[in-house]
């Protein structure tokens, strides 16, 4: 049977807490929940679906192709391979107030990275009721994926998980 990966970076933070509130909401016998730094690419063929979850960082930082900046590696080792067998989702943290001008840029990133390798990707969620004034991880009024803010809506976090998975269940099922 096919599983569910769930990959997460940065460890030890929002990123972190926010993943495992999304892992609590999926069948623990069939997800591999992990940080990005303990998952080889070799072994995406393993599951049918994989969620990625990162925070918004500056363009330079995701640019920056040094060996320690962990989604660049992650992307090069899969850029050229199809992936159309696999189904990708991705959730983004970000802060409307500081950034609004760059909330969930991240997702916008992970988004034209999956689509180099013709995997298909699910999970898109409303823009409406977030306060920011521009993103990259946005088109039309849908954010490419599910997008929290820790630092000013933490309340609203579990709830947006809860019904992001339900419609990734869904989804995964058309």
């Amino acid at each position: 049977m096919k599983k569910t990966a769930l990959l997460y970076w940065g460890k030890g933070g929002n990123v972190e807490n926010a993943a495992k509130i999304i892992y609590r909401q999926l069948d623990p016998q069939t997800t591999d929940f992990m940080p990005l730094d303990e998952f080889n690419p070799e072994d995406l063929d393993q599951y049918s679906l994989v969620i990625l979850g990162g925070s918004t960082v500056g363009a330079e930082n995701w640019e920056d192709t040094s060996n320690d900046n962990l989604w660049n590696n992650f992307f090069r080792n899969i850029q050229h391979k199809d992936l159309s067998h696999i189904t990708f989702a991705a959730f983004g943290l970000g802060d409307q107030v500081l950034y609004p001008a760059h909330f969930v840029d991240g997702l916008g990133f992970f988004h034209e990275e999956i689509s180099k390798t013709n995997a298909r990707v699910i999970g898109r969620w409303p823009t409406e009721g977030y306060r920011f004034t521009d993103s990259e991880g946005v088109e039309g009024d849908y954010f490419y994926g599910l997008a929290l803010d820790e630092d000013n809506e933490p309340e609203k976090t579990e709830e947006r998980a809860k019904k992001w998975v339900a419609q990734l269940k869904k989804e995964m099922e058309e």
